[in-house]
C-alpha cells in the first residue's frame, strides 16, 4: 500500500488508518457507516451501510440554523434554501438503509418549520392545525425525504 500511494506522490495518514472486519463491527467512511445492519422488515442481519448518526446529527443543525428565528426573509426563500440542502444530502445519501434517516431528518423538519412559522405568525398554540404534516409538505412545499405523504396520512 505504501508503494503505490509514494508512486502516486501520496501519503498514509497512519493515526486515521485501520482495517476492519465489516461482518462483525461498524465503522464510519465518507459519512456512511458501514457493517452488521438488522432488517426491519425481516429481523435479519445482513452487511450494509446507511447514512452515519454524525451525518444525520449534523443535517439537523444545519436546518436549526437555517429556521432560526433571525431568518427574516420571506417564506419562499426560506423554504427554496430548506429544499436544496434536503435534495443535496439526499443526494448524497441515496445509497444503502436510508429509510431511519430519511425518517429522522423529515421529523426534525417538520418540528422545526412548524417552530418557525408558530413564531413569525405569533401563533400561540402548538401549531399543529394550522401547520400539519400536510401543510408543511404540501402546501408549504417543503420537500419530504421519504416521499410524498401516502392518502392515510391525509
Amino acid at each position: 500500500m505504501r508503494g503505490a500511494l509514494e508512486r502516486l506522490e501520496l501519503t498514509l495518514n497512519e493515526k486515521k488508518t485501520s482495517l476492519r472486519n465489516a461482518r462483525r463491527e461498524r465503522f464510519d467512511f465518507l459519512g456512511y457507516t458501514f457493517g452488521p445492519h438488522f432488517s426491519g422488515r425481516t429481523g435479519r442481519e445482513y452487511i450494509g451501510y446507511s447514512p452515519s448518526r454524525k451525518s444525520v446529527s449534523q443535517m439537523r443543525r444545519s436546518v436549526g440554523e437555517h429556521l432560526a428565528p433571525g431568518n427574516h426573509r420571506p417564506w419562499e426563500e426560506v423554504r427554496d434554501r430548506l429544499n436544496q440542502k434536503l435534495r443535496g444530502w439526499e443526494a448524497y445519501f441515496e445509497l444503502g438503509s436510508t429509510a431511519r434517516a430519511y425518517r429522522a431528518i423529515d421529523e426534525y423538519v417538520e418540528e422545526r418549520v412548524r417552530y418557525f412559522l408558530r413564531r413569525r405568525h405569533k401563533v400561540s398554540t402548538q401549531g399543529t392545525r394550522r401547520f400539519s404534516m400536510n401543510q408543511v409538505y404540501g402546501i408549504l412545499g417543503v420537500l419530504r425525504l421519504q416521499g410524498p405523504l401516502s392518502v392515510a396520512a391525509s
